[in-house]
Protein backbone atom coordinates (compact mmCIF):
# COMPACT_ATOMS: atom_id res chain seq x y z
CA UNK A 1 0.00 0.00 0.00
CA UNK A 2 3.17 2.55 0.93
CA UNK A 3 4.47 2.06 -2.90
CA UNK A 4 0.98 2.51 -4.55
CA UNK A 5 1.07 5.67 -2.79
CA UNK A 6 4.24 6.58 -3.46
CA UNK A 7 3.65 5.95 -7.14
CA UNK A 8 0.21 7.93 -7.26
CA UNK A 9 2.34 10.70 -5.24
CA UNK A 10 5.31 10.35 -7.89
CA UNK A 11 2.57 10.05 -11.29
CA UNK A 12 0.74 13.70 -9.56
CA UNK A 13 4.08 15.64 -9.01
CA UNK A 14 5.22 14.18 -12.81
CA UNK A 15 2.30 15.47 -14.28
CA UNK A 16 2.21 18.73 -12.28
CA UNK A 17 5.22 20.05 -13.33
CA UNK A 18 4.75 18.97 -17.21
CA UNK A 19 1.42 20.46 -17.22
CA UNK A 20 2.76 24.08 -15.61
CA UNK A 21 5.58 23.77 -18.66
CA UNK A 22 3.65 24.18 -20.93
CA UNK A 23 3.74 27.13 -23.09
CA UNK A 24 0.39 29.06 -22.83
CA UNK A 25 -0.75 30.38 -26.63
CA UNK A 26 -2.85 33.63 -26.49
CA UNK A 27 -4.11 32.26 -30.08
CA UNK A 28 -3.59 35.65 -31.96
CA UNK A 29 -4.31 36.20 -35.84
CA UNK A 30 -1.46 36.74 -37.97
CA UNK A 31 -1.01 40.44 -39.18
CA UNK A 32 -2.14 41.19 -42.62
CA UNK A 33 -2.68 44.89 -43.97
CA UNK A 34 -2.17 46.36 -47.63
CA UNK A 35 0.13 48.84 -48.38
CA UNK A 36 -1.54 52.24 -49.22
CA UNK A 37 1.07 54.78 -50.49
CA UNK A 38 1.04 55.93 -53.82
CA UNK A 39 0.17 53.49 -56.67
CA UNK A 40 -0.94 50.70 -54.66
CA UNK A 41 -4.80 49.70 -54.72
CA UNK A 42 -6.22 49.26 -51.38
CA UNK A 43 -9.79 49.51 -51.91
CA UNK A 44 -12.87 48.33 -53.97
CA UNK A 45 -12.92 50.69 -56.79
CA UNK A 46 -14.30 50.85 -60.62
CA UNK A 47 -11.75 50.02 -63.10
CA UNK A 48 -12.01 50.21 -67.22
CA UNK A 49 -11.43 46.36 -68.39
CA UNK A 50 -8.10 45.60 -68.94
CA UNK A 51 -6.38 47.46 -66.52
CA UNK A 52 -3.25 47.33 -64.72
CA UNK A 53 -3.48 47.44 -61.11
CA UNK A 54 -1.01 46.81 -58.04
CA UNK A 55 -1.65 45.62 -55.03
CA UNK A 56 0.73 45.19 -51.53
CA UNK A 57 0.49 43.15 -48.55
CA UNK A 58 2.01 42.94 -45.44
CA UNK A 59 1.99 40.41 -42.69
CA UNK A 60 3.87 39.72 -39.95
CA UNK A 61 3.73 36.99 -37.23
CA UNK A 62 1.82 38.41 -33.75
CA UNK A 63 3.29 35.40 -31.35
CA UNK A 64 6.87 35.14 -30.87
CA UNK A 65 6.46 31.74 -31.84
CA UNK A 66 3.61 31.41 -33.71
CA UNK A 67 5.49 32.16 -37.24
CA UNK A 68 3.81 32.65 -40.57
CA UNK A 69 3.56 29.37 -42.85
CA UNK A 70 1.69 30.32 -45.93
CA UNK A 71 0.83 33.24 -47.87
CA UNK A 72 -2.16 32.77 -50.85
CA UNK A 73 -3.81 34.95 -53.35
CA UNK A 74 -7.32 33.57 -54.80
CA UNK A 75 -9.65 35.50 -57.14
CA UNK A 76 -12.95 35.07 -57.75
CA UNK A 77 -15.22 36.45 -61.16
CA UNK A 78 -18.74 37.24 -60.57
CA UNK A 79 -19.48 35.84 -57.79
CA UNK A 80 -18.24 32.11 -58.71
CA UNK A 81 -16.01 29.95 -56.49
CA UNK A 82 -12.46 31.68 -55.15
CA UNK A 83 -9.83 30.02 -57.21
CA UNK A 84 -5.98 30.09 -56.02
CA UNK A 85 -3.48 31.61 -58.17
CA UNK A 86 -0.78 32.15 -55.46
CA UNK A 87 0.00 29.72 -52.59
CA UNK A 88 3.43 30.35 -51.11
CA UNK A 89 4.98 28.42 -48.02
CA UNK A 90 6.61 30.89 -46.17
CA UNK A 91 10.33 30.30 -44.44
CA UNK A 92 13.31 31.64 -42.84
CA UNK A 93 12.56 35.56 -42.06
CA UNK A 94 9.78 35.39 -44.20
CA UNK A 95 7.98 33.60 -41.36
CA UNK A 96 8.28 36.72 -39.11
CA UNK A 97 7.67 39.74 -41.71
CA UNK A 98 6.23 38.72 -45.01
CA UNK A 99 5.87 41.48 -47.92
CA UNK A 100 4.69 41.18 -51.58
CA UNK A 101 3.83 43.41 -54.43
CA UNK A 102 0.84 41.73 -56.82
CA UNK A 103 0.50 42.90 -60.32
CA UNK A 104 -3.40 42.25 -61.40
CA UNK A 105 -4.78 42.90 -64.85
CA UNK A 106 -8.37 43.15 -64.81
CA UNK A 107 -10.57 40.87 -67.68
CA UNK A 108 -11.83 42.40 -70.90
CA UNK A 109 -15.23 41.95 -69.86
CA UNK A 110 -17.62 43.92 -67.59
CA UNK A 111 -18.16 42.51 -64.29
CA UNK A 112 -17.11 42.10 -60.56
CA UNK A 113 -13.28 40.97 -59.79
CA UNK A 114 -13.23 39.67 -56.10
CA UNK A 115 -9.34 38.87 -54.16
CA UNK A 116 -8.67 37.85 -51.30
CA UNK A 117 -5.31 37.87 -49.58
CA UNK A 118 -4.44 35.24 -46.81
CA UNK A 119 -1.77 34.33 -44.10
CA UNK A 120 -1.86 31.81 -42.20
CA UNK A 121 0.23 31.17 -39.17
CA UNK A 122 1.79 27.74 -37.75
CA UNK A 123 -1.24 27.32 -35.36
CA UNK A 124 -3.39 27.33 -38.49
CA UNK A 125 -4.92 30.49 -37.12
CA UNK A 126 -5.59 32.36 -41.14
CA UNK A 127 -6.09 36.04 -41.65
CA UNK A 128 -7.19 37.75 -44.99
CA UNK A 129 -7.76 41.55 -46.19
CA UNK A 130 -10.06 41.05 -49.68
CA UNK A 131 -10.55 43.89 -52.51
CA UNK A 132 -13.26 43.74 -54.90
CA UNK A 133 -13.08 45.29 -58.61
CA UNK A 134 -16.01 46.33 -60.88
CA UNK A 135 -15.11 46.37 -64.64
CA UNK A 136 -17.00 48.43 -67.08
Amino acid sequence: MYIMKKSFLYIAVLLITVLSACEKDEGKLPAISFKTTAGYTSADMVVAQNTSILVGIDAAKTEDKDVLKTFDASQSFDGGTLTSFINESLTGIQGDNYSRDINITTRNQAGTERYVFTVINRDGLVNSVELTLTVQ
